[in-house]
């Protein structure tokens, strides 16, 4: 039976009072993130182009370490979010304390690889002779922070799987003025260089991890869930991790032959590139918001055995995720004359940059779509589907990519094979939707 207009209306009203409540707090925890490398940079860059150069290489590995294990957030947030659908608090938070505790052997197998491997990583990173020094001083004090950095990664998700960004976007938040005033603090007031930076990020970083365990510790005692590692539930965290880590991979893969590609293309054209990969990425952001909300509210509506509910706010999501776009689109285009000399006062990447610009506003609908769906199969840990559609997406990508110097088009043509890697990523994940495959209902898929 086809539902009134006045009950589809209160549906839809409530659905975007979700997402709304969960995908505003959620980018501005996203966009705290990247601030800590901003501040570094902006506290380091006054010592000098070495120390400055040093750290590029150090943040560089350190965000590529950490945003690997990102599973450890979306894996948690839906397995902890179709325990509380099902009305298990108990079992969400034990799941939670699961991935908490992957993260922390996560994190401690990747600095005991760091700290001996740190002169031999930066070296492969191609760091001068003058750069080196300090890139391997940042990068094996960082380290030191990476357990604690995983650790919010895993208990973000928890937090997300509970429907709480709020808590997420507080603690960011705090972590991000810590930093600064640590990074200021040891750099200057006590004379440190760069690594009083390195230690004010791992102060900063521990805190927010301290700040979320005691949230989480706190509610398990109040639901009564354990806090003692379990080796099975911990293996399956690691296991529904799996194919979210291959989809990463995947993905970083594609960021990397197109970077790879463009500096092919010469200086002009890899600097307008790490322009546009910037604007990206913060467009992003705002749309992995959204993503996010839908990871949390799919699971909850699955681990509820609401399968009707999950196709509504399904189809809801992707609403919102098209005029996303549109307006994103639509403000890149307008905001190019103020958005291009903040970055370079050079004619001839400006030139090479503002079509690739436009390539970006176009392909913006398109995203929108896709980190939506990305996060509605995430929230239904559909990862295998998820893994297998993003090789596919390398496949598809890889081959336009590299043939762009032989055949010419510069970096527009790069992006319009960025824009083709989207658009297969949109019909695969478009078709599974469709599908309805997706819609496992119950506690566990």
């Amino acid at each position: 039976m086809t539902q009134a207009p006045a009950t589809v209306r209160a549906h839809r009203r409530r659905h975007d009072r979700e997402i709304i409540a969960l995908a505003v707090p959620a980018f501005g925890a996203l966009v705290a993130e990247p601030l800590f490398v901003m501040v570094d940079s902006a506290v380091v860059g006054h010592l000098g182009t070495p120390q400055l150069a040093g750290l590029g290489v150090a943040a560089a590995l350190l965000m590529t370490a950490v945003s690997v294990f990102v599973f450890l957030a979306y894996a948690t947030t839906a397995a902890v979010a179709r325990r509380v659908g099902a009305g298990d608090l108990r079992a969400a938070i034990r799941q939670g304390m699961d991935g908490i505790w992957l993260a922390l052997l996560l994190g401690a197998a990747v600095v005991a690889v760091t700290l001996p491997a740190a002169p031999w990583l930066v070296d492969v990173f191609g760091a001068s002779e003058t750069a080196a020094p300090h890139a391997i001083t940042y990068l094996r004090i960082s380290s030191l922070g990476i357990p604690a950095m995983l650790i919010v990664l895993a208990a973000t998700g928890v937090l997300r799987g509970l429907q709480d960004t709020r808590t997420p976007l507080y603690v960011a938040v705090g972590g991000f003025a810590a930093n600064a005033a640590l990074n200021v603090g040891l750099v200057y007031g006590a004379d440190l260089g760069i690594a009083g930076s390195a230690w004010g990020t791992v102060i900063a970083q521990c805190g927010m991890a301290a700040a979320y365990l005691f949230v989480v510790i706190r509610g398990a005692r109040t639901h009564g869930a354990p806090l003692r590692p379990h080796a099975a539930g911990i293996r399956a965290s690691a296991q529904a991790g799996v194919p979210l880590l291959v989809r990463t991979l995947s993905l970083r893969a594609v960021l990397m032959i197109a970077t790879a590609v463009a500096a092919r293309l010469g200086d002009t054209d890899i600097a307008a590139h790490q322009i546009a990969l910037s604007l990206w990425s913060l467009l992003a952001f705002a749309l992995d918001a959204i993503a996010i909300a839908g990871q949390a509210i799919i699971g909850r509506y699955l681990g509820a055995g609401d399968s009707e509910g999950a196709r509504q706010v399904c189809r809801r999501m992707v609403q919102w995720g098209i005029v996303s776009g549109f307006v994103l689109g639509l403000l890149v285009v307008l905001a190019r004359p103020l958005f291009i000399p903040l970055f370079t006062g050079d004619q001839a990447v400006k030139d090479t940059l503002l079509p690739a610009l436009l390539v970006i506003a176009v392909s913006q609908p398109i995203a929108g779509v896709v980190f939506v769906l990305d996060g509605v199969l995430m929230g239904a840990g559909d990862g295998p589907y998820l893994a297998w559609a993003m090789l596919l997406t390398l496949a598809a990508f890889a081959p336009v990519a590299l043939l762009i110097p032989v055949f010419g088009g510069g970096l527009t043509a790069l992006w319009w094979a960025m824009t083709l890697m989207m658009t297969v990523r949109l019909v695969t994940l478009w078709w599974r939707a469709r599908s309805g495959r997706w819609i496992v209902t119950g506690a566990t898929r």
